[in-house]
């Protein structure tokens, strides 16, 4: 069985957690709340349930409407906010990689080409999914709702990257390699730059330019996420505290906060 965290703002603000097999689930209802851009290690699949979700990524303004479907590919940069400032309501869910290849029959990382579609039958089964694991949905029956979610989502064709970007894509993603992997202590500019044979500046700006996030920024989201991870497998918001580098559980609940809407102290209690 699994358990909802719930938390309610002012207003309409409300964002219920729960894990099921091998999944996180978010169901929210939102108006004025706004996430600061950040980026998952998983695939992020979310349904509009009502009102209009609105978000940045990869340079553009996008916008999800009720029976839209938002497709967020492993280190998007994303931000998400309600368009017009009313109740915005939708179902999400975050797939890790390895099992969203295996469930998709894929070796390599899938992108999907698009960020929003509009596909009655792949919302519907995000909405059943995640409600259901909200309600201790069974294994069995999850593993083949997944399943279903998944293979409708891969329906959607990536985009080829254009070449003159491949050298450029792949040293952000060495980049980010580093930073994730130095999220639970610190990582210094001159170790990438030295690996990556250029400049700071230079860097800096590649970084923001293809990612639309600052290298700190995104150190920090690495490092929140890997949080939300300790927490998960230790109910205690101390430990993420202790584990990713963060000066106190007051610095953690303010930056848990901007990404997933709820403090760490508050995931804990799921």
């Amino acid at each position: 069985m699994s358990r909802a965290a719930q938390h309610g703002n002012r207003g309409a603000e409300r964002f219920a957690y729960a894990q099921g097999p091998g999944v996180t689930v978010l169901s929210a209802t939102m108006s004025d709340f706004t996430y600061k851009r950040h980026a998952h290690e998983e695939y992020s699949l979310g349904a509009t349930v009502r009102g209009v979700q609105q978000f940045h990524l990869g340079g553009g303004l996008h916008a999800s409407r009720p029976g839209g479907v938002i497709l967020f590919s492993p280190e998007q940069v994303h931000d998400g906010s309600s368009a017009d400032r009313g109740n915005l309501e939708y179902e999400m869910v975050y797939v890790p990689a390895p099992l969203f290849l295996e469930a998709a029959g894929a070796r390599e990382v899938l992108r999907f080409g698009a960020p929003v579609v509009y596909d009655r039958a792949l919302a519907l089964g995000i909405v059943r999914l995640a409600r259901g694991v909200a309600k201790g949905l069974d294994e069995l029956w999850a593993h083949e709702l997944l399943l279903d979610v998944v293979r409708r989502a891969c329906r959607v064709e990536p985009r080829p990257v254009p070449a003159r970007l491949a050298g450029r894509d792949a040293a952000v993603r060495r980049a980010q390699e580093m930073l994730r992997a130095g999220r639970a202590g610190k990582v210094k500019l001159d170790d990438i730059c030295a690996e990556l044979a250029m400049s700071k500046f230079h860097f800096i700006r590649l970084f923001r330019a293809a990612t639309g996030i600052s290298p700190y920024q995104f150190f920090l989201s690495c490092k929140v996420e890997h949080a939300k991870r300790v927490i998960q497998d230790s109910r205690d918001a101390y430990a993420a505290v202790a584990h990713c580098g963060f000066v106190d559980l007051s610095h953690l609940n303010r930056h848990f906060k901007r990404i997933y809407g709820v403090t760490a102290s508050e995931f804990a209690r799921m």
